[in-house]
């Protein structure tokens, strides 16, 4: 398990998290493992069942989707405070992308169960985070225009 006060001061410098009030963040914090993967690794899979949610804290990693017509497009890039699978922390879908390490990687994870537990407790820290998920996706979407 991650050192408490430590993950707390890297959260609060991840958009996802930057609004959140420290005992939130601690409440968070305690949820987080750390995951390590060596260069090469797939972290998470293209049309499997997505539970966790990622946050780069040292390497870099890059997310892959496979068009229908078996082209790979690289979609994004994750680097020191970057994060992936959001949406693996809203409902059990499947994953929308591959997200391969590109050099030796370490990343905190929160799963999904853990997530909504931490929310239900704190209704205040829901509303804060599905704002800026919000915010991302709308992001996402005009930039695909």
């Amino acid at each position: 398990m991650p050192d408490i006060k430590m993950t707390v001061e890297f959260l609060k410098k991840v958009p996802l998290f930057d609004s959140l009030k420290n005992r939130q963040l601690e409440s968070l914090a305690k949820s987080f493992v750390e995951r390590h993967y060596p260069a090469g690794k797939e972290i998470v899979t293209q049309g499997q069942g997505g539970e966790g949610f990622f946050i780069v804290v040292k390497g870099k990693c890059q997310a892959v989707r496979t068009r229908p017509d078996g082209e790979k497009v690289v979609v994004n890039q994750f680097e020191k405070g970057g994060y992936f699978g959001e949406l693996a922390l809203l409902d059990a879908g499947l994953r929308t992308a591959s997200v391969v390490a590109l050099e030796d990687t370490e990343c905190l994870v929160l799963t999904r169960w853990d997530f909504l537990a931490t929310l239900k407790e704190d209704g205040e820290m829901a509303v804060e985070i599905l704002q800026e998920m919000a915010r991302r996706f709308r992001l996402a979407l005009d930039s695909m225009q």
